[in-house]
């Protein structure tokens, strides 16, 4: 069994007061918001939004700068980094729960909590529809969605009003003259809400999940905390609008004459301003929400932190905040996520382990790590079926690698991508039919020209249709299908 190194266990077992308490395991706190890009972070570089919370927590861990998703949207994603397997290991492409796939193998939380662990959910961490699922006039409180229970001591959902959320309120999508209402589903739409914090879902989880850090703080704790926001639609109290009023004032990302024409079609992305009919106003809008949307949840990471804070655990507990997957606003006029460019297969990922130093890491690192490395951290026994890898070194040594390349796909458009320090190299279909995108990450850094048709670059074509072949290979080896 592996186990946390001595000198971690020594830390985890000072408590105040006293000279030798019994050696417990560290805790567990998964913050994960839902459609978060890493640039809309200040701590990532940007410099309008206003996370000051996620900013404070990675200046206490290690930033990870090139972290990608397994699926480029929610279910496959969720279901990849709580199983443990890649998506195309499960066969989770849409938005079912991993179980009938994994058979009676924990998942990661339920690894925990077979490890003698209170394993809690509050909201979303594997697929729930949002908008859908947690209105307080829908399926509310007893809708769980593609939620897995074996996975969790006690769980617990968080309703809120959503888009039909009284104040302020546009649909920018398909809409062009105005004459939609506010509406429901997967749609663009800001409401500038009334009413404090916890009349909204996020605001609702915080309040939970300060509960039980504050009921538990007395045993070993694995607590995943989902957070809906910036997830669409863009509803927050108004007062995190405030910062980006005008709407007018903020920029739209750079664009480029022809951007798509040397593209295969299933690049580009399911929307994009001209089939979303955004003008340039309803796009700096739509920003505007967004941001709106990320310092709210921001301000509920801050209140769950403080709570680990106050009771007296930020020694004793690993915190980590991540996305599900990335998120366009406006880059290439594409916008959501789906795609397999950068914005929206990267994702931000922090993590602060009790004494180790503040770092950035460079290194190519997915969300399927993070599994292994906390079962390490924790001193738990790594699964060794498990497809993603132990990083538990890179809090030690940041320059430290266990992978060349990140792997993710986009199972609606049949993507694949192959993401290192130099190249990004996107396949659609297995046989490469759908076409082939290849950019140069280092000169050509927000991927505007295609290299893929160019002769003087077939050798690296090659070479990473190749690399993608062995990958697919590797994922589908997995022990599923045999005890």
């Amino acid at each position: 069994m592996r186990r946390t190194p001595l000198v971690l266990l020594a830390l985890f077992s000072l408590t105040p007061g006293l000279a030798a308490a019994p050696a417990r395991r560290p805790n567990v706190l998964f913050i994960i918001s839902d459609d978060l890009t890493a640039t809309a972070l200040s701590c990532y570089g940007n410099t309008v939004c206003r996370t000051p919370n996620i900013d404070r927590l990675a200046t206490q861990g290690t930033r990870f700068t090139r972290a990608f998703c397994q699926g480029t949207y929610c279910g496959p994603s969720r279901a990849s980094f709580m199983s443990g397997y890649y998506p195309h290991a499960t066969g989770v492409l849409g938005y079912t729960s991993p179980r009938a796939a994994i058979g009676d193998r924990a998942t990661w939380s339920q690894h925990f909590r077979n490890a003698g662990y209170y394993a809690a959910r509050v909201s979303k961490i594997y697929h729930m529809g949002v908008p859908g699922g947690i209105e307080e006039k829908g399926a509310g409180q007893d809708y769980n969605g593609a939620d897995d229970p074996a996975s969790w001591t006690e769980r617990f959902n968080s309703p809120g009003p959503e888009w039909k959320a009284a104040g302020t309120g546009e649909t920018l999508e398909n809409n062009p003259d105005g004459a939609k209402p506010v509406m429901g589903g997967n749609t663009f739409v800001v409401v500038e809400a009334d009413g404090d914090d916890e009349v909204h879902s996020d605001g609702k989880t915080a309040a939970k999940a300060v509960e039980l850090i504050r009921r538990h703080a007395g045993q070993p704790f694995f607590l995943a905390v989902g957070f809906v926001r910036p997830h669409v639609p863009f509803v927050a109290p108004r007062k995190y609008f405030a910062p980006y009023l005008p709407y007018e004032k903020l920029a739209l990302p750079e664009k480029v004459a022809g951007d798509w024409d040397d593209i295969p079609k299933a690049g580009i992305n399911y929307k994009t301003s001209v089939n979303m009919k955004m003008d340039e106003r309803r796009q700096k809008k739509a920003i505007g929400g967004y941001y709106a949307c990320v310092s709210f949840m921001d301000a509920q990471v801050g209140k769950v932190l403080d709570a680990l804070t106050q009771a007296g655990l930020d020694d004793r507990t690993i915190v980590i905040f991540t996305s599900d997957h990335g998120y366009h606003l406006g880059e290439h006029d594409f916008w959501a996520k789906v795609s397999l460019r950068d914005e929206s297969a990267m994702v931000p990922l922090i993590v602060r382990v009790p004494g180790k130093k503040p770092a950035v890491c460079p290194a190519p690192t997915e969300l399927l790590d993070l599994y292994p490395t906390l079962a390490s951290l924790c001193g738990l026994e790594v699964p060794g079926r498990l497809q993603g890898r132990n990083i538990a070194r890179m809090f030690d040594d940041p320059a430290y690698r266990v992978r060349d390349a990140a792997f993710s796909v986009a199972p609606s458009s049949r993507g694949f991508l192959l993401r290192d320090d130099r190249w990004a190299y996107l396949q659609y279909q297995e046989d490469a039919t759908g076409g082939i995108e290849l950019f140069d990450a280092v000169k050509d850094p927000k991927q505007y020209t295609n290299l893929a048709r160019r002769p003087e670059y077939a050798d690296v074509v090659a070479e990473y249709r190749a690399k993608l072949t062995a990958k697919l290979g590797e994922v589908r080896s997995s022990d599923l299908g045999r005890k």
